[in-house]
């Protein structure tokens, strides 16, 4: 690095900053306006120079203790207080805890005579004294042309510009001065107060295809850093909004941690755990696949686990989907009840598509949600460019997935479209992509769904019959015979025949189990009657073995008396001689 560039960065830290708690602008001025400078603030009649004037000094003195002084040379200072209450800005408040000073300076053109003794030293007095009134360390002058708009010296107008500037410089205030657009090639209609102011910041409110919207663009910031695009803001009911559009990149955090999509049937095909939490989802099919009940059911399942979900529709009220969706099972009600769950509904021609960014930006800021669903996106392409829609997208996603957000959206397809490739072309930014389609076989239409991708786990490559009853959504698994892909009637119908076919095998087989018993009962029988017939052989055998016995035991007992007589006879004959 050069040493020139390092003291330009060196400048560039150190330069004070004044933050303007205006949510975006301190993000794309890189952290406020400068201190003691004083800033321009220049556009068209509606543009919101005035509010952003005012929300300046009451976040000042709200956020950061310094009061501030408001110079209206238009509207009196009842006006101004009166038009900023739909902001909820309480300027009579602050002006009576004496952190604001309102003061109204009536000119009147044609009451001005111009002279070479012409100079605004009774304004810097009385500009002076409210300053220091109350220890001001913010000032807004509104507006500067109202101010020299009697003037037509330029001399005398150009030096007299100068001189206030150098004034609010030497007094160390933070001032921004409000101006009107040129219509010529200069910022202002004078042309002199953007090159001595500091920090220029033009507004502009534009019309395209009769839809209003407006931006913001930092023209010049002396001595730092800053976003030099165009930004959408918003004025809403508290304030006003900058999207920051420029801020955003590819350095989001990621997490392993798993969120059920509210179906079991799809969460088993994304390995039984769902999406990943913080990434974006499409789903996309053509009109009454039941992309909008997929959104509902993911939406519910975030509010069953007790987590904020923010829901966008361009195509149905809230009513109508809450209705529709209680034919299916779910029940969204108490979840809006519980503030849960909060509905968006508009049309998508209502806004700009930058104004949709924004105001998408802010709900989030607002709501903190861990789910985000925009249904559809593709209603976006009916008043828009396809090329603008994509980068208004990329950039929605890119500040989604810094947010640590889970992104669902929705993409309508045509009949006749590729089905591998969505309407707005964001495909190569979505994490999963769940296509929905329609199955036709013999006259009859059903649903089927299957995972195109889905980054970073396995998921089943299968198409599933997507059913939509009272009870919630079912994901069967098709049939796949000769004929190809079986869905419907024609399944029920084809599961019908299987299940007889296996009735009947069942049939068979117990059939066969029935003779089998038969014949071993049978066979026990047999087997019975043999060992009865053996056992009466062994009994007999063992009863003639007995008598054999007996009667041999008989035989021996003779013999042995037979012995006894013998020898009793021979021992009576020898004696007797």
């Amino acid at each position: 690095m050069s040493i020139l560039k390092s003291i330009e960065k060196v400048q560039m830290q150190n330069l004070p900053k004044t933050p303007t708690g205006i949510r975006g602008l301190d993000e794309i001025t890189d952290g406020g306006l400068p201190t003691g400078r004083p800033t321009l603030v220049a556009g068209s009649a509606g543009c919101g120079k005035t509010l952003l004037a005012v929300e300046f000094l009451v976040r000042g003195a709200t956020e950061f203790n310094e009061p501030g002084v408001f110079m209206s040379f238009e509207e009196t200072s009842e006006e101004i207080a009166q038009n900023v209450t739909s902001l909820g800005f309480d300027l009579a408040d602050l002006e009576a805890r004496s952190l604001l000073s309102m003061d109204y300076v009536h000119v009147e053109p044609s009451e001005i005579e111009e002279t070479g003794e012409y100079d605004l030293e009774g304004l810097f007095i009385r500009l002076g004294y409210a300053i220091d009134s109350i220890g001001a360390k913010r000032v807004v002058l509104d507006t500067i042309e109202t101010l020299f708009g009697g003037l037509h010296n330029q001399s005398i107008l150009r030096a007299e510009i100068r001189r206030l500037f150098r004034w609010l410089k030497a007094k160390g205030v933070t001032a921004v001065i409000t101006g009107e657009r040129s219509d010529g090639n200069s910022i202002t209609r004078q042309g002199l107060e953007e090159f001595i102011s500091d920090c220029v910041i033009l507004l502009d409110h534009r019309t395209l295809n009769h839809i209003s919207s407006r931006h913001m663009r930092i023209v010049k910031y002396r001595g730092t850093s800053h976003g030099t695009n165009e930004y959408p803001f918003l004025i809403g009911e508290s304030g006003i909004s900058v999207l920051p559009i420029t801020s955003l990149g590819l350095n989001h955090q990621v997490t392993d941690q798993r969120v059920s999509t509210g179906v079991s049937g799809l969460d088993e095909m994304l390995e039984g755990k769902g999406f990943y939490r913080g990434s974006s989802i499409l789903v996309s099919g053509t009109a009454g696949t039941g992309k909008t009940s997929l959104a509902a059911s993911f939406a519910e399942a975030t509010c069953l686990r007790g987590e904020k979900c923010l829901y966008f529709t361009f195509e149905e009220s809230v009513n109508q989907i809450v209705r529709n969706m209680s034919t299916i099972g779910r029940n969204l009600q108490p979840f809006i009840d519980q503030g849960l769950l909060k509905f968006q509904a508009s049309r998508p021609t209502l806004y700009g598509l930058e104004t949709h960014l924004a105001i998408i930006h802010k709900l989030v800021g607002e709501f903190k949600p861990s789910v985000v669903v925009i249904d559809p996106v593709t209603n976006f392409i009916s008043h828009s460019n396809s090329l603008e829609v994509d980068s208004m997208l990329m950039r929605l996603i890119d500040f989604l997935k810094m947010e640590g957000i889970t992104a669902f959206f929705t993409s309508l397809t045509g009949t006749n479209d590729v089905e591998e490739r969505s309407s707005t072309n964001i495909a190569s930014l979505i994490d999963t992509w769940l296509l929905l389609r329609d199955i036709e076989i013999g006259d009859e239409r059903n649903r089927g769904i299957y995972v195109l991708k889905s980054r970073g786990m396995a998921h089943s490559n299968q198409i599933r019959e997507f059913i939509l009853s009272d009870t919630g959504i079912d994901l069967v698994e098709v049939y796949l015979g000769a004929e190809g892909v079986v869905t419907g009637s024609a399944r029920v119908a084809r599961e019908a025949l299987e299940r007889a076919d296996v009735i009947s095998g069942q049939q068979e087989l117990e059939r066969k189990r029935l003779n089998l018993e038969r014949k071993r009962k049978a066979l026990e029988v047999q087997i019975e009657n043999l060992n009865a017939e053996f056992s009466a052989d062994e009994t007999e055998l063992k009863a003639l073995q007995e008598q054999e016995l007996n009667q041999l035991s008989q035989v021996k007992q003779n013999r042995q008396a037979m012995a006894r007589s013998r020898k009793a006879f021979s021992t009576n004959g020898v004696t007797k001689q």
